[in-house]
């Protein structure tokens, strides 16, 4: 540890560890507790050392505003309540606001087509995840909305490009293809097809007309080798 780090520990014990003697009546309260921690615990109790409000531009700001003090639309303040209840209050009004969109929107959507991707055994207790890392893009000038994925089953060297007009009464040319990664990096034709071959681990579209892909050698020891690459949409 350097000197200055000493002195901020000393600091730090010597401003917040200071004997309080207006806690000395309340159980096991001796000291002034660290008084960010007290606003992490997780509790409904009040503050130990709540904080002092005098002065501070925003609570002055609402106390001088006959609108705004009375407005539905600001957060209630709990000044001698931690973090975590404040944080169980709000998340119970974001919930409550939300509901109505969520009913509204969920009304409003239909399916537009369906496309079988794979079939799964029904005798199966558990049911594999075979579907992964699919990424949305939506290309506003041409109005085509895309998907990438994986099925790990089918092949894991190809990843699937769907593509759906966003207009639903219009369709487009090859809606779903794969591209095939392979062993299509070797660096010379004399390397087996099984030597050098990549599965996807991650793809996102870099821009509308180029793709972004992280390929990964499948072979089992240690350093594998990562690629990443670029590819043209076209």
């Amino acid at each position: 540890m350097t000197q200055k780090d000493i002195t901020f520990v000393a600091d730090f014990l010597t401003e917040h560890f200071n004997e309080a003697p207006e806690l000395y009546n309340r159980k096991g309260k001796y000291f002034n507790v660290e008084r960010v921690g007290q606003y992490l615990k997780d509790e409904d109790d009040d503050l130990v050392s709540p904080p002092n409000t005098e002065g501070n531009q925003w609570f002055n700001f609402l106390k001088n505003s006959t609108h705004l003090k009375e407005s539905p639309l600001l957060f209630p303040y709990y000044p001698e309540k931690s973090l975590h209840f404040v944080k169980r209050r709000m998340e119970g009004i974001i919930d409550q606001c939300l509901q109505k969109p969520a009913d509204v929107i969920g009304r409003s959507v239909h399916q537009a087509v369906c496309l079988p991707l794979y079939k799964i055994s029904r005798s199966e207790d558990s049911t594999p995840q075979l579907f992964k890392l699919p990424f949305l893009w939506n290309d506003k000038t041409s109005n085509i909305h895309y998907v990438l994925f994986t099925i790990l089953e089918n092949s894991i060297s190809k990843i699937h490009i769907l593509r759906r007009h966003t207009d639903t009464s219009r369709s487009v040319s090859n809606g779903i293809l794969a591209v095939e990664f392979g062993n299509i990096l070797n660096n010379s034709i004399n390397e087996s097809s099984d030597s050098r071959c990549y599965s996807c681990l991650d793809a996102h579209f870099y821009d509308d007309e180029t793709v972004t892909v992280v390929l990964k050698e499948n072979v089992e020891q240690e350093g594998k080798e990562r690629v990443l690459a670029q590819l043209p949409l076209s």
